[in-house]
């Protein structure tokens, strides 16, 4: 299990993302535009509380749930990666989409072996599936169950990823996604990249008629999510990423000229500072 596994630290200077207070909320909107995650107050905690119903975390009020997930993101966004993840683990479906981000982004950047990885992602999509349950009108629900699955199916072999029907699984979770949130910057890029992974392993052909993956529409919607966060190096990093698997070589200088722009926005999160230091580490 995740939680007892060794935690790496988060090997950058965190000083300036601390958001004690209420700076949580003042850059709320530049912090969550990729994922438009409401921001945890009391009546988006009550609301909650209404949709989970039995699966909502016992003995905690509005108050209480909205104090303790505004501490989880702070956790989150300041690298504290393991206590955003117990503490969005301890709430249920309410904390989900905490604990699924501060793990799958641990496991992407600090977390080096490769079954460990898997492990994490894989627990990682049951919390979200607990969540899709729980919470079916929350588009993040059904994002970070996608987010999960297709870290997932990365660490597999293609036959293995799709013999499991996850490409599948991974589509239908983020067209709901874009359905209840259709501006969700991160569930465009991750829509980019699921046509353009599909037709990158099989082909365009077998691509297209087997999955309905198509370099056109890979393109729409990663132009939608640079349109909808320019200032997010995650969106730069998958474009590049984009421009690779469907152009490969063709397209080289243009993947770099993505990565560079990722490499030199300012972070203003733990985890922008590591898609940051990634793109940098694409470049040398």
């Amino acid at each position: 299990m995740a939680a007892k596994s060794a935690w790496a630290a988060f090997p950058h200077d965190a000083k300036g993302y601390a958001y004690a207070g209420d700076a949580l909320k003042k850059a709320w909107p530049k912090l969550h535009a990729g994922d438009t995650e409401p921001y945890p107050d009391a009546k988006r905690a009550a609301a909650l509380i209404a949709q989970a119903g039995k699966a909502a975390p016992k003995g905690l009020d509005a108050d209480a749930l909205a104090a303790a997930l505004q501490d989880a993101w702070r956790a989150f966004h300041r690298g504290d990666f393991k206590a955003a993840f117990d503490a969005g683990e301890a709430l249920g479906p309410a904390g989900a989409s905490v604990a699924v981000k501060a793990l799958g982004i641990h496991a992407t950047y600090l977390v080096d072996d490769d079954d460990e990885k898997l492990k994490r992602y894989e627990h990682a999509a049951k919390l979200a599936e607990a969540a899709v349950k729980a919470l079916p009108d929350d588009a993040n629900s059904h994002y970070r169950h996608a987010f999960a699955l297709g870290r997932y199916s990365q660490g597999l072999s293609i036959a293995k990823a799709l013999k499991a029907g996850i490409a599948g699984k991974v589509r239908a979770a983020l067209d709901t996604t874009l359905e209840l949130a259709p501006k969700h910057a991160e569930a465009h890029t991750a829509m980019a990249l699921y046509h353009a992974e599909i037709i990158g392993k099989v082909g365009a052909m077998i691509g297209g008629l087997t999955y309905g993956a198509k370099a056109a529409e890979a393109d729409k919607h990663i132009k939608t999510a640079l349109k909808l966060t320019p200032d997010s190096p995650i969106a730069h990093i998958e474009h590049g990423n984009v421009l690779m698997l469907l152009h490969g070589d063709k397209q080289e200088d243009a993947a770099a000229a993505a990565y560079e722009k990722a490499a030199k926005l300012k972070p203003i999160d733990a985890m922008e500072a590591l898609d940051g230091a990634y793109a940098r580490a694409q470049l040398e």
